[in-house]
């Protein structure tokens, strides 16, 4: 079993998983946007913001090779883990993705976005990233 879970770092303590990737520096916050700012990664116009963003396919790819590759060689359960801040907006979609990505090799995967339906945080706990 491949397990991808989504969080929010300003809603608790990361997951436990084998491998976390941190997403607050690294892609673009939909936050930031007032016409994405109240929807999530689920909804399309956010998933397209944060996967148009340089380098998140490229992450979502490798997350993908590196959980089925550790699944396939161990053979133990493998959870990958994406936080950003909030965990509604850039760590749903890379979830998201890698799911979609997992899915492809006929492997047992589960999705969870464990902060999605939390309220917003502050403005000021958010990081603005501009590329």
């Amino acid at each position: 079993m491949i397990r991808v879970i989504s969080f929010g770092y300003g809603h608790g303590e990361p997951p436990a998983a084998e491998v976390t990737y941190d997403l607050r520096d690294l892609l673009r916050n939909p936050f930031h946007d007032p016409e994405l700012k109240h929807l999530t990664g689920l909804d399309p116009a956010v998933y397209e913001h944060v996967m148009d963003t340089p380098g998140a396919e490229p992450l979502a790819q490798a997350a993908a090779y590196l959980a089925v590759g550790l699944n396939e060689t161990t053979g133990a359960d493998i959870t990958v883990a994406f936080g950003c801040v909030g965990g509604r907006h850039r760590s749903v979609g890379l979830a998201r993705r890698v799911w979609e990505i997992t899915q492809l090799t006929n492997r047992p995967v589960t999705v969870d976005h464990r902060d999605v339906d939390k309220p917003l945080l502050p403005p000021g706990a958010h990081r603005a990233r501009t590329a």
